[in-house]
Formats: structure tokens, sequence, C-alpha cells
């Protein structure tokens, strides 16, 4: 498989994960805000693979948003302050015991994984689509 196959399959996944969090959001919150983060992480991941980068730790691809995308003018700090938000809630969703995301949270959250997937469209409009 080469790169560019890679990105897009990691883009289908991140449009699937985008869907998904918006149909939980009045189901399930945690569902809701885990599904947005990895909307994002795969969305991220493919405008990286674009590149010929791949990442194994989750903590290197949000290492590489803020150093390679928000340091180097691509992305706002705001938008790269918004992934790593991201990231917290996926380990409070998923790994929260008595705490959970709370609604308007999610909702937060499921907006911001569509931002996040426009501005990767965005950068790459000959090889990804925006999302519905």
């Amino acid at each position: 498989m080469n790169p560019s196959d890679e990105a897009l399959a990691l883009w289908e996944r991140a449009l699937t994960a985008l869907k998904v969090a918006r149909s939980n959001l009045a189901l399930d919150a945690d569902a809701a805000a885990s599904r947005a983060y990895y909307a994002a992480f795969f969305a991220v991941s493919a405008h990286f693979m674009v590149r010929g980068q791949g990442f194994r730790k989750h903590s290197a691809l949000e290492a590489a948003v803020h150093r390679d995308l928000v340091k180097a003018g691509v992305w706002s700090a705001r938008l790269g302050e918004a992934y790593s938000a991201l990231v917290r809630l996926r380990t409070l969703s998923d790994y929260g015991t008595l705490d959970h995301v709370p609604a308007e949270e999610a909702r937060v959250a499921v907006e911001t994984a569509s931002q996040i997937l426009c501005a990767v469209a965005t950068g790459h409009p000959a090889v990804f689509t925006l999302p519905a």
C-alpha cells in the first residue's frame, strides 16, 4: 500500500468516525466525544501520511500537530489547542470511571472534529473531500 492509498483509507475512517460521533450525540456523550477525537486523529494522520509521515503513538501525532502545523503557521494556535482538547476528552470518555463527558462538551468536540477535517481537506483539496 503506498502512502496515498493509506492516506485515503485514513480519510475514509475519519469521515466515518465523524458521522458516528454526530449520530451518538443524542445517545451517549462519551461515545460521541471519543468518536470525535478519532475523526480528528484519522484526519490528521491522513494529512501526515500524504507527506510520507506516520506516527505510532497518539502523543507523537499531537506533538506533530503543534510542531508541524501550528508552529509552522499552517494551523492557528486555536485549532491546535482544540485538537489537544479532543485528546483530553478522549481520555475522559474512554477511561473515565466515575466522570463522564458533559453533553455540551461532546457537542463542541463534534464541531471541533468537523473543523479539523475541513482544515485537512482544505490543505489537500486534490486528495480529500470536505465532510458532509
